[in-house]
């Protein structure tokens, strides 16, 4: 299925070099096309006709978004959630070359999945898709220790015009402020301290099959899709057995699943 080799101990070295310093690393062709072609087939049949549980992009609010449900575009989905549960994504989840590559990153034998973080099909549709501004996801998350993985899997080809990610190299070896955020927990354009760091960012380059694989740290952002095509990903992150989520937090409203 992976078209890697994560047991070469030199090919694995660099790969964790390069996670370490940059905070993520991509794997091109993680996944063959003849792989991708079923969870393709899958996605765009949970689209149409539309299949719930979905987050539209009336509903997070961020810039460029239709306003309401009944606004013009309202009923652009923006994520079809609870992805592990829709048939075969789940192998995407679990596969063995996933934990292999996982496990040495997160330094664990005992690796899960979180259920309500991520988990999701990231979808961005031409003309009504959103912009989503800088942040660090473990600001939104709950655990005993920073220290979460999510892998995004590009199922189709992304660049700047449709919205790809957008990174900050070391960002999540940094230590920040709380003014240096907003009152939502986005990071702060418009803080001196911010606009340099924001001046190194880099956009992430995908094909279809390749694999990102970033940090909970890693200040991120992504634009909104001009082209007239939708760009669909499929998202998981991931957590040692001995970094549990914390007890009565949204971490923690459902149960992981093991990736054994």
């Amino acid at each position: 299925m992976c078209q890697c080799d994560f047991s070469d101990p030199g090919q694995a070295n660099a790969l964790h070099n390069s996670f370490n310093r940059d905070g993520y690393v991509v794997v091109p062709s993680f996944f063959s096309k003849d792989v991708l072609g079923p969870h393709i087939t899958l996605v765009s049949d949970n689209l149409d006709p539309l299949v719930g549980p979905v987050e539209f992009e009336s509903d997070v609010g961020y810039p460029g978004a239709p306003t309401s449900r009944t606004s013009r575009g309202g009923a652009t989905p923006r994520r079809l959630l609870n992805a592990i549960q829709r048939g075969n994504l789940a192998d995407l989840a679990t596969h063995g070359s996933v934990k292999l590559l996982l496990s040495g990153l997160l330094k664990t034998d005992r690796l899960f999945v979180s259920q309500n973080h991520h988990n999701c099909v990231m979808t961005k549709y031409p003309g009504f898709s959103s912009s989503t501004q800088w942040h660090q996801d473990i600001r939104y998350w709950s655990f005993e220790r920073p220290e979460l993985i999510s892998m995004w899997v590009a199922l189709g080809r992304e660049n700047e015009e449709n919205g790809a990610l957008r990174v900050i190299p070391g960002s999540h070896r940094l230590e920040f402020q709380r003014e240096q955020f907003d009152s939502e927990l986005f990071f702060r354009k418009d803080n001196e301290k911010n606009i340099k760091l924001l001046s190194s960012e880099k956009v992430v380059l995908l094909e279809p099959g390749d694999v990102l694989f970033f940090h909970s740290r890693l200040l991120h952002a992504a634009g909104k899709n001009t082209t007239k095509k939708i760009k669909l990903s499929v998202v998981y992150t991931y957590y040692s057995e001995d970094n549990p989520p914390i007890a009565g937090t949204r971490s923690a409203t459902h149960a992981p699943v093991g990736v054994i």
